[in-house]
């Protein structure tokens, strides 16, 4: 979000970009949309990063990736129901994992619509959505440990909805799944957090997912309709399971430990976390928590189970990239990657997501736009909110008139990057605001302090929050700040 100064000169600068890459409105673009799911903002073409992934750093050395892209909510299914509709919560339940499946498939269709995938379904796109988009695994609703069911989780969005769940059975036993069959649910948590499969990339379900893909671009290559194609790939979601020879790619030892491995000073335990999903696998070494630190060697383990699991989802892309190329499709088709939310690899003292912190909100977003010339990383911060008033302005397809979000289409073919920009996120009680320099975060509840503040010009890794010595700087930002309060708060 811009601060109001900027919104004029924004607007001004966006005015006529309706047609913005130059597309005939009779030639609209296809959109290849891959959602992969926990992935950080760790790519192999980031500064001072170990991790490998050569197909995004492909696909980014050809578009545009950005560095300071900041989800809604730190948690699945809140994040992409924010994403999806282009607004942020409102509500408490807007903060929830079962936001989509307890209320999108209940409401009747109406003059607004669901998600911005419905909208370009009723703009002549013919939609298909491959594996995890919104929050269920497969686009269906049911539980965890439940047959699968025939209502559709986004019931308004899809032409097509695919999935295959191989010896699986199930979309969620899909999700939590072990290369033996076997899932999370049906061991009944006695599971490690990872697992190096001596399979090849069919053996996990990404892999099954990636061959459903292709063989639907095959399909497509002759549609007579543009289309939108969305593919959800797993990994590296818990738990971190990927073929051997994605864990061969990393040295253990090599892999470093995070830079800030402990518990923030001046914060309450409130704003941390107890890395209870991560400890849910119940055989694994060692347990995480506030109190300790996991030994140098289980968390080396960990991330190097996360960084083969990233490579692996990263393999898969790079499949589906190749054959959009194969067939000729990437001369007019749009592909974006994003990644639900980040992940703390230790940062913190912090195993998982759910915080207010820099790692949980800071994900993966790339936009390839076919014939541009522009190719770069691009630290201007945007929220995922303001990804499908971009699509739609690429598209040139009109906007509702009730988003929350803006823009960011003149990003994509400026090699400047754009300051000014805010994101605002959401969870445990409390805002979180991200400037170009600093990071303010306000809590409503009892626990103090309620005030965090954090200058990422000195200390980018959240390590010391400063606002008790800083009162004037935060009396000056608070003002921005309360203007991301939506309604989820009484305002004071």
């Amino acid at each position: 979000m811009e601060h109001k100064f900027l919104k004029h000169i924004v607007f001004i600068a966006l005015v006529g970009l309706t047609n913005f890459s130059g597309f005939a409105q009779s030639n609209r673009p296809n959109v290849l949309f891959i959602a992969v799911d926990d992935l950080r903002s760790e790519l192999g073409h980031f500064e001072n990063s170990t991790i490998l992934t050569p197909n995004l750093d492909k696909l980014a050395s050809e578009g545009v990736s950005f560095t300071n892209h900041f989800v809604q909510v730190p948690t699945c299914g809140a994040s992409r129901a924010a994403f999806l509709t282009g607004k942020r919560p409102s509500r408490q339940a807007q903060l929830g994992n079962n936001i989509m499946q307890d209320e999108f498939h209940q409401t009747p269709e109406s003059e607004t619509p669901e998600t911005f995938i419905h909208h370009l379904k009723r703009n002549g796109y013919h939609t298909v959505g491959i594996g995890k988009i919104s929050h269920s695994a497969d686009g269906y609703v049911y539980g965890y440990e439940e047959e699968v069911s025939s209502q559709r989780e986004l019931p308004y969005s899809w032409d097509e909805l695919l999935f295959d769940h191989g010896k699986w059975g199930t979309g969620w036993n899909a999700f939590f799944a072990y290369a033996d069959g076997e899932n999370r649910q049906s061991m009944q948590k006695q599971v490690k957090p990872y697992e190096a499969g001596d399979v090849d990339d069919l053996g996990y379900p990404d892999g099954l997912t990636t061959q459903l893909a292709i063989k639907k671009l095959r399909e497509l290559k002759n549609s007579s309709q543009p289309f939108f194609l969305g593919v959800g790939l797993f990994k590296p979601h818990l738990p971190f399971t990927a073929p051997q020879k994605y864990w061969d790619l990393y040295v253990e030892d090599q892999i470093p430990l995070a830079k800030n491995p402990t518990v923030p000073q001046n914060v309450a335990r409130q704003s941390l976390l107890e890395s209870g999903e991560f400890n849910g696998y119940q055989l694994g070494e060692e347990k995480a928590g506030l109190d300790h630190q996991l030994s140098d060697a289980y968390a080396k383990k960990i991330k190097h189970a996360y960084y083969a699991a990233a490579s692996y989802s990263d393999a898969q892309i790079g499949l589906i990239l190749d054959e959009l190329e194969a067939l000729e499709l990437d001369q007019n088709t749009i592909v974006i990657v994003w990644g639900d939310h980040g992940w703390h690899l230790g940062e913190q003292q912090i195993w998982g997501k759910h915080t207010l912190f820099e790692n949980a909100l800071n994900s993966a977003l790339i936009f390839k736009i076919p014939g541009s010339k522009v190719s770069k990383i691009d630290n201007s911060i945007v929220e995922s909110v303001d990804i499908y008033p971009t699509i739609m302005e690429l598209l040139g397809v009109k906007n509702p008139t009730d988003l929350d979000g803006e823009s960011f289409a003149s990003l994509l073919k400026s090699k400047e990057a754009q300051a000014g920009n805010i994101a605002y996120s959401y969870y445990h009680n409390g805002i979180s605001m991200r400037t170009d320099r600093y990071r303010l975060t306000k809590y409503f509840r009892g626990a103090e302090p309620t005030i965090e503040l954090y200058d990422h010009n000195t200390d980018p890794l959240e390590s010391v929050n400063i606002a008790g010595e800083n009162p004037k700087i935060v009396a000056e930002l608070m003002p921005l700040l309360e203007e991301g309060n939506t309604g989820l708060y009484e305002k004071k």
